[in-house]
């Protein structure tokens, strides 16, 4: 049987054809074969794998080979310093949607009642995590998938996350007409049924509901910034993520329903992936 240290050799030499931290990959999955912390691997780098714990270890890196993402074989990805469940009914947290949680955050004020929607949540995210840090909001996250919305649940549980409520609905549709809140915040599907990127790396694996629009991925930015209009207070707060190259879009979209103070915001990248109206009836 191999070393800790022989295996991890070897499954990074085969990882780096297919990801860019090839031995990072393969300590996070040797962790998992062996139910063991990396500290594990370093402390102990010659000791062999039991035949159990090999068979599984291959088992995992044959996963990895075959371009399935980490998070999905882990099942967990963290985001925000904390550690969200996730599967292939929900899409893979990014660092880019962290921003979204800063805007919002200096929009909430703190120790103060305050409502927000999350649009779409998937795993929860941005609900959960905007419900963790403004305790005293209230939280409501909608998601159409009775699957992504299990997911979401979970992990508020783990959290122990009280002030949320989830609701399955296609944007507001189940939503109570005469709800209103401060704040609507929501990353969609905004990705061209055409774009090439569809056919590359996680995303082949991520549920293509969330991550497809119709009209060159803006038709449901176009219904969200359509319908917060009857949801938002006055003076309420839209903020949405979209495509590195949408924002004149986007901002077009907004400026069309006359929300005002449009601005758009750029990621960790350099990127514009955020775009901000004020809704002033």
């Amino acid at each position: 049987m191999p070393t800790a240290q022989s295996a991890l050799a070897h499954a990074a030499q085969s990882l780096s054809f297919v990801s860019e931290s090839p031995l990072l990959d393969a300590e996070i999955l040797l962790c998992l074969a062996l139910d063991k912390d990396r500290s594990h691997l370093r402390a102990w780098p010659n000791k062999k794998l039991l035949p159990e714990q090999n068979s599984h270890f291959e088992a995992l890196l044959q996963k990895r080979l075959s371009g399935m993402p980490i998070a999905y074989i882990t099942g967990n990805r963290e985001f925000w310093s904390r550690d969200f469940e996730v599967n292939r009914d929900v899409l893979i947290p990014r660092p880019d949607t962290e921003l979204l949680i800063e805007l919002a955050l200096q929009r909430i004020p703190e120790r103060q009642p305050y409502r927000l929607i999350d649009l779409g949540t998937g795993s929860g995210i941005i609900a959960i995590t905007l419900a963790a840090e403004r305790p005293d909001s209230e939280v409501i996250a909608t998601d159409f998938s009775t699957n992504a919305l299990t997911i979401a649940r979970r992990n508020a549980q783990r959290h122990i996350v009280r002030n949320i409520q989830f609701l399955q609905s296609d944007w507001f549709e189940a939503v109570n007409d005469s709800a209103l809140f401060n704040l609507v915040v929501s990353n969609p599907p905004y990705i061209a049924d055409n774009d090439p990127h569809l056919t590359e790396g996680d995303v082949r694996f991520e549920p293509m509901c969330a991550l497809i629009a119709d009209n060159h991925g803006l038709s449901d930015i176009e219904r969200i910034a359509n319908a917060a209009r009857r949801h938002l207070l006055p003076q309420g707060h839209l903020l949405v993520e979209h495509g590195y190259d949408q924002q004149d879009q986007v901002q077009a979209i907004f400026s069309q329903l006359n929300y005002r103070n449009i601005v758009t915001y750029l990621d960790l990248s350099g990127q514009p992936r955020v775009t901000y109206g004020q809704w002033r009836p």
